[in-house]
């Protein structure tokens, strides 16, 4: 017998070898490398940082919180590593500063790939702390000799953080909702995000119940975001604790909320934003034409132009829907972005012009042609052409809703909006009296119907200067050959206008830079935000575009005014701009992390705060009063 207990020992590291490293110990913590196997499979191994810490000494999770980093790992080519993956971690607050820690025993495993021979090298950095931090380094070496491990019972069978099995939606205000969990399950939760900059994570995390959902108020750094991912902790009433991998989806807009009245009251204003003087002497000149005329004439242009301007409306938001509902991130003014539409847009605003200016009569095709009021048709069509530029108060929210929105309900918020925009005209049409003000018909119309034709030629003008952003020198020479040849054409044979659309395909495309004419500003990108706000400096977010008008009469008039240039140099707060002039995905996620359908966005980070959304008309007493405040 004791000669089979001998063999037994003699035989048995043949069969569970240590596969482990050599520790390195310090009087803080004791790390080591261990592994799953003892030889690899195709090249890879299944290892894992082994840490045993002191009582009172941790080490930081993924995302760290507030402070600290977290361990890392690295080996010499051609051998690769994964990621750590990390357990759940414990929440840490001392005067004032949360982080997410590990303490006691953590296993941190990751996957090493391409390796070869007997052995393998890995470099390790962490950081440990208790009323101090001590960085600390080691080399582990690890000797592959075949076998089995004696450290495989370290790794876990199942995962400590699994896929929750419930739908997760965040509300604007931090609101995490986890549907189909009720009070009976749960006595305390805490989420723990992905991101570092998602949550002020000092702030209390107030569990609540619904009838049928749990809620958890959280206290987001910055606005709430399309996605929100990250491993949610719930203990019941016995004290086990469950980790949930989850991601939320954005909360639907409230079923309650008047968003039908917030577009109808953005396109309203809509007609006094600056890129809409066009649009304004366009109607101008329409209000002319219905001076003296019978009441059921002055009612029909208007309605003709509502036509118009609803029909555009409807193109451009089934557009919209549709590019959404494919999976592409589209919003308001999104084909201003395309040096096709802009080189198109300048081309038809070019004919309106000349159309105004006498040189040309400008008549619908096909069935619109046919209608008494065709030339108010017309007016609408454009109008919502030269507003797409821009976004009046009232308008993003009620967009960002209608593409949050099933396509019925949808439709009909930017039905609403195209409504607001026609408004003024049905409102001068249908009350008598307004009609019977107008002016008479005279010789004094053509005089200034040329007049106002000069602001569709500098529309025109801004739209090259948008071209020229977009496309260079070629892009401008292309737009310029195109507008001589519609000119040339539309004053001699209409037809021939269409040879200008054989010069679209040749368009240039490159990226726009940042628009940095903006002093001291540097461009916009998310891992910069971070770190400025890892250094606690305040934070000043400028979303523009070279087509949008609001955006650079706000530059003018406000952001390089001198006293807001002084007032960031004194308050040191950093200024990002961020170009939507082409296609950004950085900004146009942070469009929709802020839930908004466009630019001008003005965001405002103070020290460790959350995100305050300017106002979309800027002036230098709501930025004074959003630094100071």
């Amino acid at each position: 017998m004791r000669c089979l207990a001998l063999l037994v020992l003699l035989f048995l590291p043949h069969f569970a070898q240590a596969a482990a490293s050599a520790p390195y110990v310090t009087p803080r913590d004791q790390v080591r490398l261990v592994s799953e196997t003892n030889s690899a499979t195709d090249g890879k191994l299944q290892l894992a940082l082994h840490f045993k810490l002191a009582p009172g000494w941790h080490i930081y999770w993924k995302n760290p919180g507030d402070a600290g980093f977290p361990p890392a790992v690295s080996a010499a080519a051609p051998v690769t590593l994964s990621a750590l993956n990390y357990p759940p971690p414990d929440y840490f607050l001392q005067d004032g500063i949360a982080a997410y820690v590990l303490s006691g025993e953590a296993l941190l495993p990751f996957t090493a790939s391409g390796i070869s021979g007997d052995s393998l090298s890995v470099n390790a950095l962490w950081l440990v702390c208790a009323d101090i931090c001590v960085p600390e380094h080691a080399s582990f070496t690890l000797p592959l000799t075949g076998g089995a491990s004696a450290e495989a019972g370290l790794f876990p069978v199942a995962p400590s953080i699994v896929p929750s099995p419930y739908k997760a939606t965040l509300t604007p205000d931090g609101t995490l909702r986890l549907d189909g969990v009720g009070a009976q399950q749960v006595k305390s939760a805490h989420f723990f995000p992905d991101s570092a900059s998602a949550l002020v994570n000092s702030a209390p995390q107030t569990l609540g119940f619904g009838a049928h959902d749990l809620t958890l108020h959280l206290k987001l750094a910055g606005p709430a975001t399309a996605e929100l991912t990250g491993v949610l902790e719930l203990t019941d009433p016995s004290g086990r604790m469950q980790a949930l991998a989850i991601a939320t989806s954005p909360a639907p807009p409230a079923a309650h909320a008047p968003w039908w009245l917030l577009a109808l009251a953005g396109g309203l204003i809509l007609n006094l934003m600056p890129c809409v003087f066009p649009i304004l002497a366009m109607k101008a000149t329409a209000f002319a034409r219905m001076g003296g005329a019978a009441h059921a004439h002055i009612r029909r242009e208007a309605l003709g132009y509502t036509l118009g301007v609803l029909g555009s409306m409807a193109v451009l938001g089934g557009v919209l829907l549709g590019l959404r509902a494919a999976g592409v991130a589209a919003f308001w003014g999104f084909q201003f972005q395309s040096p096709i539409f802009v080189a198109l847009a300048a081309w038809v605003i070019l004919a309106a012009g000349l159309s105004m200016a006498g040189l040309f009569h400008l008549s619908m095709p096909g069935f619109i042609g046919r209608l008494p009021a065709q030339h108010s048709v017309l007016t609408g069509l454009l109008a919502v052409l030269v507003a797409t530029p821009c976004t009046a108060p009232f308008m993003g929210a009620a967009i960002a809703a209608a593409l949050a929105m099933p396509a019925l309900p949808a439709m009909g918020l930017f039905l609403a909006l195209g409504l607001g925009l026609a408004l003024p005209i049905l409102i001068l049409a249908f009350i008598p009296a307004l009609a019977a003000a107008l002016p008479r018909p005279g010789r004094w119309m053509a005089w200034v119907q040329k007049l106002l034709s000069l602001p569709m030629f500098a529309t025109c003008l801004w739209l090259g200067w948008v071209l020229f952003r977009q496309s260079g020198p070629l892009g401008l020479a292309l737009l310029g050959l195109g507008g001589l040849l519609l000119g040339f054409s539309l004053a001699r044979k209409p037809v021939f206008a269409l040879l200008a659309l054989v010069l679209l395909p040749f368009l240039p495309s490159a990226p726009a830079g940042a628009s940095l004419t903006l002093p001291g500003a540097q461009p916009y990108s998310a891992a910069l935000l971070a770190q400025l706000r890892a250094q606690h400096r305040p934070v000043f977010i400028d979303l523009t575009a070279a087509w949008c008008i609001t955006c650079q009469v706000n530059e003018r008039t406000t952001l390089e005014a001198a006293p807001v240039r002084d007032l960031f140099k004194d308050e040191h707060v950093a200024l990002l701009v961020g170009d939507w002039t082409n296609r950004d995905p950085a900004i146009t996620a942070l469009l929709t992390a802020s839930h908004r359908a466009g630019v001008p966005l003005y965001l405002y980070y103070p020290p460790g705060g959350a995100a305050a959304i300017l106002p979309q008309i800027l002036t230098p007493g709501i930025v004074k009063a959003a630094l100071q405040g």
